[in-house]
């Protein structure tokens, strides 16, 4: 019985090389798809840094899915494959025994997919951000650790500028939802001009976002979830005014002061 054995679909799909799509391939396809569709230069991209999340999150989804059942796909005719080698497919008859029997490797199975897709929903937001990011050519130096284990997204404009003058920085980084997880960049984000938090997340309490102005943190969001969801909130933040009132100011003092 496969249950018995321990069968386990995946490990037998890795087995016989066969691979769900990498995230960072389906990102960079679903990134460049919009950025030909658009054809945006920097300043356009500023402009519209809000809707192009949106976007390219979709677009990203929509070939996941496409790479989940092609990767399907090829599992499940493998493992024909492999019952009728093993002689326990002989008729057409015993489809349904088959499936009964490895019921519980199959509920693995799509399990297993389901979580992945759940945790490469969180990276494709953060992806997202950090791939936009870089297109703008912004000063920066990504995935500093700081005191405390912090490792923000980005640390602008340098972490050699941070050590000398902590308080004259930014630091950014992206969570696709955000729960908890702002507590643990309190103590950095004092240290800086400010702690920036982009996020998807529409459901953050009142009472944790007050928390958050108390500790000069900002959370950013698209336009669409800030007006729907946080209208009125003064640290919450679209994209488009986080460039044009925060980012673009502290650049021109950098520049100024010869530190980029």
């Amino acid at each position: 019985m496969a249950e018995e054995e321990g069968f386990k679909l995946k490990q037998f799909a890795e087995e016989h090389g066969i691979e769900l799509r990498a995230q960072k391939d389906i990102l960079k396809e679903a990134t460049n798809s919009i950025a030909k569709k658009y054809n945006y230069n920097k300043e356009e991209i500023k402009e519209h840094f809000d809707s192009l999340i949106f976007e390219t999150e979709k677009e990203a989804y929509r070939i996941y899915l496409e790479a989940e059942q092609e990767y399907g796909g090829k599992v499940f005719d493998a493992l024909v494959e492999h019952l009728i080698a093993t002689k326990q497919l002989e008729e057409l008859s015993d489809v349904g025994s088959i499936l009964s029997e490895y019921f519980h490797p199959l509920d693995r199975f799509f399990l297993s997919l389901k979580q992945s897709r759940t945790t490469r929903a969180g990276k494709t937001f953060e992806g997202i951000t950090k791939n936009l990011f870089k297109v703008l050519e912004y000063p920066h130096e990504d995935q500093v650790k700081l005191a405390g284990g912090s490792i923000p997204d980005f640390l602008m404009p340098s972490a050699g500028h941070y050590n000398n003058n902590a308080p004259d920085c930014i630091i950014f980084t992206s969570k696709r939802t955000l729960r908890e997880r702002w507590r643990q960049v309190v103590t950095e984000g004092t240290r800086g001009l400010g702690f920036y938090l982009a996020t998807l997340d529409e459901q953050i309490p009142r009472t944790q976002l007050s928390q958050m102005l108390e500790h000069r943190i900002y959370v950013v969001v698209p336009e669409q979830i800030r007006k729907e969801k946080y209208e009125g909130i003064v640290n919450v933040i679209s994209f488009k005014k986080f460039f044009n009132d925060y980012l673009d100011p502290a650049v021109t003092r950098w520049k100024n002061n010869g530190i980029i």
